[in-house]
């Protein structure tokens, strides 16, 4: 063991599920549920990986697993450093955000072109000196094309990645704006970081669910708008995995 390697190390032992390389991660149970119901997996039929569901379908070679829901940098690395160890090569995310900027509204979608770090866990991975992080451009550019094949509105940019849902304050807020990011989440920096590290591709999407941008909390999450952007979002996922 090298001094800098982990002292517990994500491997895959013979009780481990056999993966195909392509996993699709939710940050919530509500769209894990309709990515279910998409690719016809029964949402009883999981298995558990900390706190969060494990879908396997083995009804074809090379279908996507599904996992969530996960919340937060450091559970959501926990989660996909498994995935990982036991197989998957192309990792998409799927989360919500909050506007910051002010041509991003409720119900949009946002594919991450890269993440500000202003989380914990990134730094554990490597050092960063510009203090972002980037997802596979390979799978940034998949998302993107998916989206307007089928006319769906959408924006790519930034994404700053915060610990702190209620230390999102106006001078950070003010902050980001200034570099341009479009919305705040809470796991796609990370994510990015340990995709990188691990050596594998990872693209990230979030369905804008609030807005910060006037500086008053506006939520969303009850609004059509919304709604119709988690459907077409995981629609978009759906049609990828079937590309790959």
């Amino acid at each position: 063991m090298r001094l800098n390697d982990g002292i517990i190390i994500p491997n895959k032992g013979k009780n481990s599920p056999e993966l195909g390389p392509v996993a699709v991660v939710s940050g919530t149970q509500t769209d894990l549920f309709l990515l279910c119901e998409l690719f016809d997996i029964n949402v009883d039929d999981y298995q558990n990986l900390f706190t969060s569901r494990l879908y396997v379908p083995c009804r074809s070679i090379g279908a996507a697993s599904l996992c969530g829901p996960l919340v937060g940098a450091p559970y959501a690395v926990m989660v996909i450093e498994n995935l990982i160890a036991w197989g998957a090569e192309n990792i998409f995310f799927l989360g919500w955000c909050g506007s910051i900027s002010p041509q991003v509204k409720i119900g949009d979608i946002v594919v991450a072109t890269s993440a500000f770090i202003d989380e914990g866990t990134s730094g554990h991975y490597q050092p960063n000196e510009n203090g972002r992080s980037y997802p596979c451009r390979k799978l940034a550019d998949a998302l993107s094309a998916e989206m307007t094949q089928a006319q769906i509105k959408f924006h790519s940019g930034a994404i700053w990645t915060t610990d702190a849902i209620y230390r999102e304050t106006r001078q950070k807020v003010e902050t980001y704006q200034r570099l341009n990011a479009l919305a705040v989440e809470m796991e796609i920096s990370s994510l990015c970081t340990v995709a990188r590290y691990r050596g594998v591709d990872l693209g990230a999407l979030a369905v804008v669910s609030d807005e910060l941008t006037s500086f008053k909390w506006r939520p969303g999450f009850k609004m059509k708008e919304f709604k119709r952007g988690r459907q077409a979002a995981c629609e978009v996922i759906k049609n990828i995995c079937q590309k790959m």
